[in-house]
């Protein structure tokens, strides 16, 4: 890296702060820029002017605390790359942390070395997540899919997405018009996140509405 990347740590443990300075001058090519000791002090110290490249994040603040920061900072500064410092592992706060858009999440009791490859994957524009996260990450998507309810001519539709059949040829098939066959693709657009007839098929497949 051939400038220093500039740190804030928000933490509300002074000694846990102390300890993570120390670790971090142990690194190459960082600065600790400031600490604070909750979100409201860091949004007090923040400015266009005076801002670090990463923070590093706990949760758990008096005042206004991880979730609430995360998401002012990712309203008043999405440019500012953030990693989740923390004891928590449970799913309901790796998820909402992730869902506020943080760069990495590591457990407060991480490896030196794990710490490190972190920071680094950050800087670089990269995500971090520990298998942890990346389990919660799964679980929830398999769960919001089985919760995703379609009505019989969605299923239809569906199915017939999956043959080379046209647009057209489909609505034909449905006996509908090609305008209704736009409203039935975009409401499955829409409900099952996902952007284009490949999309739809893959998603057939994996939930066996079409054999190959």
């Amino acid at each position: 890296m051939p400038t220093e990347i500039k740190i804030a740590l928000v933490d509300d443990h002074r000694l846990f702060r102390s300890g993570i300075v120390s670790l971090i001058n142990s690194f190459t090519g960082y600065q600790i820029l400031f600490e604070a000791g909750d979100g409201e002090e860091l949004s007090r110290k923040l400015s266009p002017k005076f801002k670090p490249d990463i923070i590093l994040l706990d949760i758990n603040m008096p005042v206004m605390d991880g979730i609430n920061t995360a998401q002012w900072l990712q309203k008043n500064y999405p440019d500012i790359r953030v990693i989740v410092l923390s004891m928590f592992e449970d799913a309901e706060k790796v998820l909402t942390m992730v869902r506020t858009g943080v760069k990495g999440y590591l457990l407060k009791d991480a490896e030196p070395d794990e710490f490190e490859q972190a920071l680094k994957r950050v800087a670089e524009g990269e995500l971090y997540y520990p298998d942890f996260v990346t389990r919660h990450l799964v679980h929830s998507f398999n769960k919001n899919a089985e919760q995703v309810k379609l009505n019989s001519r969605e299923l239809e539709f569906l199915k017939l997405a999956g043959t080379e059949l046209t647009y057209k040829e489909i609505a034909d098939q449905m006996c509908i018009s090609a305008r209704t066959v736009d409203g039935y693709r975009d409401q499955l657009f829409e409900k099952l996140q996902i952007k284009s007839r490949v999309g739809l098929v893959l998603y057939a497949i994996k939930n066996n509405l079409i054999q190959l």
